[in-house]
């Protein structure tokens, strides 16, 4: 039984007659490939990497599992080629999820001047040009009673300077929609600890990610996102950290030729300075000892 994902929180969306992505109930999850060249080059890097013994075991982890491809009915109807992962959500009831495009540029070398200058006006517009990424969309579960707090698309669209660090903490609070101009406390960054820091922590998954990428010259991540996932139902005292991070959409990746990824790079480095600061500030208050050196 295919349907749409539940916990979808940017990209393209399912729907009437739109090509989006699927899901089954055995974990699988249906991309659709673009029909331009971007869907025949992202099958061609799963292929690359997949062979690729040059990426180290412990950086796989953070890549999703590939299956291949497959064609089938699409969520319009008709049939088309799909990309076959594994589904990033399987075995968290209610994930919190956020994602994160990383870079200052969101297009590859290649691209034509009209595409350049979509991608430059949208990443201008947004934190990709100062900071080297912005939050295309989160949901932050709360409990069983109030549900998920889900900001629309046009809400995160208009975020910018002054809403990174304020929604990068609504991501680790029971509170996530107090606002203190509002009349609200804030958001109180309850999970920040556990989510954030510790040792397997989001924070020292990106420590991980960015030693990669101070070496790596495989592959040049244009326009990739940084997914971010806990379960706080899964959480309980002095557990390990189920927070995990992965790397997704790989449309516009292109040959490294040798050459580091400076611009992936750079917006890894600026998001680890926001969370660091987050779980500094987290365990200043909780008296812990947490903290991942830089």
């Amino acid at each position: 039984m295919l349907k749409t994902p539940d916990h979808q929180v940017a990209g393209h969306e399912a729907g009437l007659g739109k090509l989006g992505p699927l899901v089954d109930d055995s974990g699988r999850f249906y991309k659709p490939l673009q029909g331009d060249k971007r869907g025949s080059e992202e099958v061609a890097f799963y292929e690359s990497f997949s062979s690729n013994t040059n990426i180290p075991e412990h950086v796989r982890k953070f890549f999703p599992v590939y299956y291949g491809t497959k064609v089938m009915k699409a969520s319009t109807g008709s049939d088309h080629p799909h990309i076959v992962l594994k589904d990033l959500t399987l075995g968290r009831p209610n994930p919190s999820v956020m994602d994160i495009k990383i870079g200052s540029r969101t297009w590859g070398p290649e691209a034509s001047e009209a595409y350049i200058a979509k991608c430059l006006k949208k990443d201008r517009e947004s934190t990709s040009v100062p900071l080297g990424f912005r939050i295309s969309g989160l949901q932050v579960y709360i409990g069983e009673e109030s549900g998920f707090y889900k900001p629309d698309r046009t809400y995160m669209r208009q975020t910018g300077l002054d809403d990174v660090s304020l929604i990068l903490r609504k991501f680790v609070s029971s509170n996530p929609s107090s606002d203190t101009e509002t009349g609200g406390q804030g958001p109180d960054c309850s999970l920040a600890s556990y989510v954030y820091g510790g040792p397997s922590g989001i924070l020292a998954q990106l420590l991980e990610l960015k030693t990669w990428f101070e070496d790596q010259t495989l592959y040049h991540f244009h326009a990739c996102s940084l997914l971010f996932m806990f379960d706080k139902a899964l959480t309980s005292e002095g557990a390990r950290s189920n927070a995990e991070v992965k790397l997704i959409d790989f449309a516009h990746v292109t040959d490294g030729n040798g050459v580091i990824d400076h611009n992936f790079l750079g917006g890894l480095c600026s998001l680890i300075k926001f969370i660091s600061d987050i779980v500094a500030e987290a365990n200043d208050h909780t008296g812990t000892n947490g903290k991942v050196e830089l």
